[in-house]
């Protein structure tokens, strides 16, 4: 189409086989949309188009995608509001007769498979390398694997007994994502070999991080969370035999810093004194922690 459509958070750009959808920065802005700053949509990733009545006096462009064709959306699982929904693009009510236009003009270019969900991923998500701060502990992603690194003022004793953990993309299976903007959000990344994949509680799991008071917020969390589904997606036909690591393991051999071991050391000697490890789990993880060294 070759045309360009502003709205008040973000400005979509037509071309002949795909929408480049720009968000505006701003104070109001939803942070997602910062965060994301553009992306482009191939216009086989949408399902179908929709024009409705908006609030004070506007009017939504929707765009819906094809359920499994973009990774952002398939990990968000309809929990983002609906103001931080990348598909809408709002405008003023005296521009309906545009919108509706562009609606049409989006309607004869959706591919044969709309209403079918996408085989693979057609939209791409964020590029790692990629990490936030969650309530237990630090997430990050270099593309090949998934890293949690425990914080000693949040995460659980089960989790400090099994250590850091590492994740290569290979080893899993999707991810879970519950918004920080409900009661118990996290992140819970599906393991291949798990016997029940997102059981328990996140704040025992290893394979999981736990959101609120600040930490994981949407604009970080849901992005990371993409971006690792994305990584999965790919690497499944190639992993469909891959063994996995046991859950608790050393996040690896790399030396570590003197003073976070000895803060580990310390914090472990806390819940030993509490009577949360025993006389021979104390022992074994102090020997683990200064074998880093």
């Amino acid at each position: 189409m070759g045309d360009v459509l502003a709205g008040f958070h973000a400005v979509w750009e037509f071309d002949t086989d795909s929408v480049l959808i720009r968000f505006e920065r701003g104070i109001r802005r939803p942070k997602l949309f910062q965060a994301l700053g553009e992306r482009r949509i191939p216009y086989e990733a949408l399902s179908s188009v929709e024009v409705s009545e908006g609030r004070r006096g506007t009017v939504v462009l929707r765009a819906v995608p094809r359920p499994g064709a973009d990774p952002l959306m398939e990990a968000a699982n309809g929990q983002l509001k609906e103001e931080a929904d990348p598909y809408r693009l709002v405008l003023p009510a005296e521009r309906e007769t545009l919108a509706e236009y562009y609606a049409d003009e989006l309607r004869t270019v959706l591919g044969p498979d709309a209403k079918e969900a996408a085989e693979r991923h057609l939209v791409t998500a964020p590029e790692p390398p990629l990490h936030f701060k969650a309530y237990d502990g630090k997430a990050s992603f270099d593309g090949r694997s998934v890293a949690f690194r425990w914080f000693w003022t949040g995460a659980s004793s089960a989790k400090w007994k099994c250590g850091d953990q590492t994740f290569t993309v290979g080893e899993l299976a999707g991810v879970e994502w519950r918004s920080p903007e409900v009661f118990n959000g996290y992140l819970r990344l599906l393991e291949r070999r798990a016997g029940e994949p997102g059981k328990g509680e996140a704040d025992q799991d290893p394979a999981a991080v736990v959101f609120g008071l600040g930490y994981g917020p949407v604009h970080e969390s849901l992005p990371f969370a993409a971006a690792v589904l994305q990584a999965v997606r790919a690497a499944q036909p190639e992993q469909e035999t891959a063994e996995r690591e046991p859950v608790c393991r050393r996040a690896g051999d790399a030396r570590r810093d003197p003073a976070d071991i000895a803060d580990r050391i310390r914090h472990l000697g806390e819940l030993h004194d509490a009577g949360l490890l025993t006389d021979d789990e104390f022992s074994t993880k102090k020997a683990e922690l200064l074998a880093e060294l």
